[in-house]
């Protein structure tokens, strides 16, 4: 697909509407990844992993996690850290 250009302002509310022409393709949920980068804003369309992916990802991080002998409520605490900062 060739690079298209369109223009769209963002609202009071920092809603940014993406032009129709540029959504075609694209079904209402779709996840993105937002990357800003100074004065540019890059969407991504990602792929959420599934629930097999995701047990195994969760087997692999509890095996890493008894090996280095990290509790269930370092986690604890380092999500609630990490939440805070994002809110």
């Amino acid at each position: 697909m060739a690079t298209e250009v369109e223009f769209t302002k963002m609202s009071t509310k920092g809603q940014i509407v993406i032009p129709k022409k540029l959504r075609e393709g694209f079904e209402e949920g779709t996840p993105f990844a937002v990357i800003r980068d100074r004065d540019t804003i890059l969407l991504k369309k990602i792929k959420l992993p599934g629930i097999k992916e995701f047990e195994f990802l969760a087997e692999k991080g509890e095996k890493i996690a008894r090996e280095r002998g990290i509790k269930e409520t370092d986690v604890d605490e380092i999500v609630h850290k990490h939440r805070k900062v994002q809110d």
